[in-house]
């Protein structure tokens, strides 16, 4: 297969970008039986991620696999925010001779693009992520364990060690309605796991639990980010005032992102 024969054929699949993704795929393979391999899955309909095995997040490639929820270039919004915040921890630590360690905790983390990207940014910071789903867990291992972080299997905080504390708390939770999974693009909706998509009745049940438990595992002067949607976002931020939180709504036009920050009085 030549490359102008692939690119016409991504085409025909639908493939906007397909002299990239032609690219990326010749890249991958190692003779012209795996290429045609390669190719074939993603004519199919596979995200080109899978195919790959890797999503490209914050400058770098984070390893994925089949069924787990792909990094979004609009959580890189997350990233930042929550460098930001720990370095503003970091000062006031400073500040106070306190000498304790920065930390970060990344909640409902399929793959572990916040965190592993984190810790490459914040090498002397402690970094822990968490998911439900077995097989984002192990990817999450792959991308964060050698960074020297630890990814631990459960729901929420509960796989926590008791006393464990975070200066940023981070949450990629699914937050699409129900009812809205069934109109989300085809290779969100028939490749990754509903757990990674389906945020309940409204989109927020997880981001109500975070509200309401973040409070017992957060450092003081830390922060909670949590990613949202422009139209969910000021029901987001009513969910963590009920709770005593004092709400930011951050938004990035370039990135399509909005988060909400969230912090104790």
């Amino acid at each position: 297969m030549t490359t102008d024969e692939l690119v016409a054929a991504l085409r025909a699949a639908g493939c906007v970008y397909a002299e990239d993704e032609a690219r990326l795929l010749e890249e991958a393979a190692t003779d012209a039986a795996s290429l045609k391999l390669l190719a074939g899955r993603r004519i199919a309909g596979e995200p080109l991620e899978y195919v790959l095995g890797w999503a490209e997040f914050a400058g770098e490639r984070m390893r994925v696999a089949p069924g787990v929820f792909v990094p979004r270039r609009r959580t890189e919004l997350l990233l930042r925010l929550a460098v930001s915040a720990v370095s503003a921890v970091s000062i006031r630590a400073a500040r106070e001779s306190t000498g304790g360690g920065l930390s970060l905790l990344e909640l409902c983390c399929g793959a572990a693009p916040v965190a592993t990207a984190f810790a490459r940014r914040r090498p002397e910071a402690s970094v822990v992520a968490c998911d439900l789903d077995p097989d984002a867990v192990a990817v999450a291992r792959g991308n964060l364990e050698p960074r020297g972080g630890t990814v631990l299997e459960g729901d929420l905080f509960a796989p926590l060690p008791a006393g464990s504390r975070f200066d940023v708390i981070v949450a990629n939770a699914p937050y699409v309605p129900s009812a809205e999974v069934a109109n989300m693009p085809r290779e969100a909706r028939e490749h990754e796991h509903p757990i990674a998509l389906d945020g309940g009745r409204d989109g927020l049940d997880l981001h109500r639990r975070i509200a309401a438990e973040a409070a017992a595992w957060l450092a003081p002067g830390g922060t909670v980010l949590v990613e949202t949607s422009r139209r969910q976002a000021p029901a987001d931020r009513g969910i963590f005032e009920a709770e005593g939180w004092l709400v930011e709504v951050v938004a990035d036009e370039g990135l399509d992102a909005t988060a909400v920050a969230a912090t104790r009085p």
